[in-house]
């Protein structure tokens, strides 16, 4: 390993070879964990030569990588990976006319629409990952998406490509090929010797992806271009892909179909189909049981009564033409109910769903993780009632469950199954289970994939589908591309055993946990494996109203993606690292603990929450850094100031002595220290007699020492709405710095003081009102995660409201008529992700203002954006969302409830910024 990395950094690559890296990119967003020896980001062709020669010369393997979103293991091996989508990741041209555009293998999906759309067109395939999944990957796979009824597949939209050969020619396809002529006559012979097999094993429907696609390099209609795509990485190293364009349907209208169960809905896709769709997507209820659980029944818009549904849409450029034509599908009685839905935002909310159906998937009905394995199985789509009907009757036959979805007008499902992979066992168990199904898929004419490539998946179970003499025509075409077998050995021929090298096989229990884990069985191992690597993480997730995940998105290192992180946490519960490891560290320090993950991610990631325990069995018992010791511990310098609040503000404003004091708290000296209140909020409340109903206020540490003026106003809406606040007996904190530093022990003894003062107001009824959404959010959630067997911890949690929601249960309070208010709402991000701002979005939508909801964490987060070494993070998190919205609404008035938000604002923008009380008070 050593020698390999030192010739990389000789060629002048950049290398990444630490635990860390290894660890990151030992998986993709399948089951296998295979940790390379190094990590190559090439900047530009001639460092990818010099990789391959590096590999060629070591005798080392060779992977390519796009955005790791790979679901049967094709993005992983243990030489070299090769990650396209740091630097080769440029639309480097784009031709109306022609409609066509060149792009590098590392281009994202996304990057490339929005490149080519104000010219009017669009790449067609648009799989469920689009947000972060990129060109190369999708041709190493031969993705397809939901419109590929419209559109087909990606070998239907490449014209040419630009690859190195293992030996390190470059070979041009396309109308002409240019290069590599010696290997090309090869790879002609071979198929020559099985031409019977070529012309009548291949090409049966449009979904059969799996295996090499040979049909494209038969004599009459020898095409390398489309013969490469879906070769899985296996034949050569794409440097330069032009892909076709086409022109999108303007109008679209949804139909959604129920049925009484999947089955039925796979029985009727071909009848659907018959009304030309652009596509037909299916869904189980069991898919949609997780995503309320997961979000709550308004996550899921109404549907047509059943156990199964379609989303069909139809596109065309006139409106009353679509519109007819939706109606004649939902007249046809094809579906016992039917529902035509025009509105884009539900279309958007629907489609949403689906998108996120791999994500969803990875919890199991059972509510056991599950698994990919069998993740893209396609039938004739006349064959897929009957198919599903027997796949279901094999899985409960393994005493397993399953959530059913995918592509139902091209016969192709998707599923994730909760093998019993922590079980001694488990791995003979999906093998068993692998084996039968794809005997049984092949008892149906069918294709193991139908999109995303076999990988180590499946390549072992080719001779199910296909004739051992069609086996010996991949192995031919392999050796005349790849005679060193150097390029992602171990899928398609010569394939890994599909039980080898699983990530998530055995049990790896922890012990000592600060934390209770109570949605995963009290086990962090499980937790941290719900990352199935979907790479959600990795989008730009704010035209969906998301947070994830600030610190990419401003990096744009897989370290600082959500999905990093996991990976690494799951070596350290693996014990290949341990928690003070630097690796984990590093890929720890840019967490916000925004918990955007925790809603945002479709497997319910809570990486808050996961760093917090790291760093409280790391510092367990030793020397912290400085700002755990000031900034984690806050609250209680804000009490000791506020007793001489005067003095505590001249301290930190004298020029020598408060730079002092901030490198002694560990801030940054960039950033301004907002000043102590010359008298807290608890001191100046004055409760009132009155037959008003009584309701508690927590008024947490930020709001009573740093803001009593929101308070003041929480309180006189309080009042105005018909309630009577009350403070709790005795000084309460809910110990959120104590979290978020990982001083856990201190955080459960300061909420056990809270929830012992909250505990009879709580079982009385009486409503607890926070102020702060960081604050509300740990009485919310994190009570559960502290205190797992406190009997009034639950009583607590529910009895927790935020203003809005109070005010939304509030009968005959009238909010206040804010129609001349133009507003740019930054909700906090624990507001987003744990309470839910839906009540605040509808009370302002009461009032009549217009407000600009900001998507994206304002990059402050607590303590995070003030410390040493990142504030740099920090503004380029504000400036994704929140700087561009300010300086475009400069006399908006900018609603921020988050104690952090308004000081962000101040700060990079010297501007105010109110709390929803504040801009709701009626003495305002």
């Amino acid at each position: 390993m050593t020698d390999v990395v030192a010739a990389l950094e000789a060629a002048g690559l950049e290398v990444r070879a630490d635990a860390g890296t290894r660890g990151m990119y030992s998986s993709d967003a399948s089951l296998y964990r295979i940790p390379p020896l190094a990590v190559v980001r090439p900047r530009h062709v001639d460092e990818v030569a010099a990789a391959l020669a590096v590999a060629r010369e070591a005798g080392v393997p060779v992977t390519s990588r796009g955005a790791g979103t790979s679901v049967a293991g094709n993005a992983v091996g243990r030489g070299i990976v090769l990650d396209f989508s740091r630097h080769l990741n440029r639309v480097l041209s784009v031709d109306p006319e022609a409609r066509t555009a060149v792009v590098e293998p590392g281009t994202v999906h996304a990057v490339l629409q929005k490149a080519v759309m104000p010219h009017g067109v669009r790449f067609g395939p648009d799989p469920s990952t689009h947000p972060r999944c990129t060109i190369g990957g999708m041709i190493g796979n031969n993705a397809c998406g939901s419109r590929s009824l419209a559109y087909g597949r990606t070998s239907d939209n490449v014209a040419a490509l630009k690859v190195l050969t293992a030996a390190g020619e470059e070979l041009v396809t396309g109308p002409t090929v240019t290069g590599a002529q010696a290997m090309v006559d090869a790879v002609r012979a071979v198929v020559g010797k099985h031409l019977k097999t070529a012309r009548t094993e291949f090409d049966r429907f449009g979904r059969q992806v799996s295996g090499y696609a040979v049909q494209h390099l038969l004599p009459e209609r020898f095409d390398l271009t489309q013969a490469l795509v879906g070769s899985e990485g296996t034949l050569a190293v794409i440097t330069e892909a032009t892909v076709k364009l086409v022109v999108d349907a303007p109008v679209r209208v949804v139909v959604v179909l129920g049925f009484r169960d999947i089955v039925a809905a796979g029985e009727a896709a071909p009848a659907v189909v018959a009304h030309g769709p652009t596509s037909c997507e299916g869904l189980d209820s069991r898919l949609l049981d997780v995503l309320r659980a997961r979000r709550g029944p308004a996550a899921v818009p109404p549907l047509p009564a059943g156990g199964a549904w379609l989303f069909v849409e139809l596109a065309g450029d006139d409106p009353g033409e679509v519109s007819a034509r939706a109606s004649r599908l939902a007249a046809d009685g094809i579906a016992p109910e039917a529902l035509v839905v025009t509105d884009p935002v539900v279309q958007a909310q629907l489609w949403r769903i689906r998108e996120d159906g791999a994500g969803l998937a990875g919890r199991a009905p059972s509510d056991r993780p599950a698994w990919p394995g069998w993740e893209d199985a396609a039938v004739p789509p006349a064959q897929l009632g009957a198919y599903l009907a027997r796949f279901d009757e094999l899985v409960a036959s393994y005493k397993m469950t399953s959530a059913p979805f995918g592509h139902f007008g091209d016969g192709c499902m998707h599923v994730r199954l909760d093998y019993p992979l922590d079980e001694p066992g488990g791995t003979k168990v999906l093998r068993d289970f692998l084996t039968d199904a794809a005997k049984l898929v092949g008892e149906f004419g069918g294709s193991l994939s139908g999109e995303h490539g076999d990988g180590r998946a499946r390549s072992e179970l080719l001779p199910h589908m296909y004739s051992a003499d069609a086996i010996a025509l991949f192995a031919g075409v392999k050796h005349a591309f790849d005679p060193g077998n150097l390029l992602n050995p171990g899928v398609l021929v010569d394939p890994d055993p599909v039980d080898a090298d699983v990530r998530p096989a055995g049990r790896f229990p922890l012990k000592g946990l600060a934390l209770a884990y109570p949605h995963d069985g009290g086990d962090l191992a499980q937790a941290v494996h719900r990352c199935t690597g979907v790479g959600k993480c990795r989008a730009d997730n704010s035209a969906a109203g998301g947070v994830m995940c600030p610190s990419y998105l401003a990096t744009r290192e897989e370290k600082d993606s959500t999905r990093g992180r996991a990976r690494v946490l799951q070596e350290v519960v693996r014990g290949e690292l341990t928690w003070s490891d630097p690796s984990v560290h590093d890929a720890l320090d840019l967490c916000l603990s925004c918990k955007g993950c925790a809603s945002d991610c479709p497997t319910g990631i809570d990486m808050a929450t996961y760093k917090s325990e790291v760093l409280h069995q790391t510092y367990r018992g030793r020397l912290r850094p400085r700002s755990h010791y000031t900034l984690g511990k806050l609250p209680l310098w804000a009490r000791l100031a506020g007793w001489t609040p005067r003095l505590a503000n001249l301290g930190i404003r004298l020029p020598v002595l408060g730079g002092f004091f901030l490198w002694l708290a560990g801030v940054d000296k960039r950033r301004s220290v907002p000043r102590f209140a010359r008298r807290p909020f608890r001191r100046t409340f004055k409760p009132e007699t009155s037959e008003l109903k009584p309701v508690v206020l927590f008024a947490d540490s930020f709001s009573d020492a740093f803001s009593p003026s929101v308070a003041a106003a929480t309180v006189r809406v309080l009042r105005a709405a018909g309630y009577e606040p009350r403070l709790p007996s005795g000084s309460v904190c809910c110990g959120l710095t104590w979290i978020t530093t990982g001083q856990l022990d201190s955080a459960r003894k300061i909420l056990t003081r809270t929830v012992a003062a909250l505990a009879a107001d709580a079982r009385a009824g009486v409503p607890i009102v926070g102020i702060e959404p960081s604050c509300t959010a740990v009485l919310r959630s994190d009570i559960h995660e502290l205190l797992p067997d406190s009997p009034d911890a639950p009583v607590v949690a529910s009895s927790v409201r935020t203003l809005a929601e109070l005010l939304a249960e509030t009968p005959g309070w009238t909010p206040p008529d804010l129609s001349d208010v133009e507003v740019v709402a930054q909700p906090h991000c624990h507001h987003h992700a744990v309470l839910g701002w839906k009540a605040d979005a509808d009370l302002l939508a009461s009032t009549g203002a217009k407000v600009r909801r900001l998507s994206g964490c304002c990059g402050l987060a607590g303590n995070f954006g003030v410390e040493i070494g990142h504030y740099d993070v920090s503004v380029a998190v504000a400036e994704q969302q929140l700087l561009p919205a300010l300086d475009a609404a400069p006399s908006a008035v900018v609603l921020a409830d988050g104690f952090s938000c308004r000081t962000q604002v101040a700060d990079l923008r010297d501007r105010p910024a109110v709390h929803l009380a504040e801009l709701l008070d009626p003495s305002r």
